[in-house]
């Protein structure tokens, strides 16, 4: 599977939780929430779009930060 990085604009625990939720319901992906700096990085076969459309249910501002290595 390939890691992403996304930029999500969450600045509380509640937002973490919607993102938690939203990606809980798509399926099929492993994540980190990285709430100070508004990262979140997910390891999925899900491609790109899906992942930031995703994110985007959430009603928060997300952007596609680039793929992380898998180390």
């Amino acid at each position: 599977f390939q890691k992403h990085e996304f930029f999500v604009d969450m600045t509380c625990e509640g937002c973490s939780n919607a993102v938690t939720r939203v990606l809980h319901r798509l399926g099929g992906v492993q994540f980190d929430i990285d709430l100070p700096n508004k990262k979140v990085c997910i390891d999925s076969e899900h491609n790109v779009d899906t992942l930031l459309e995703t994110l985007k249910k959430t009603g928060k501002n997300a952007s596609y930060l680039g793929e992380k290595s898998s180390q």
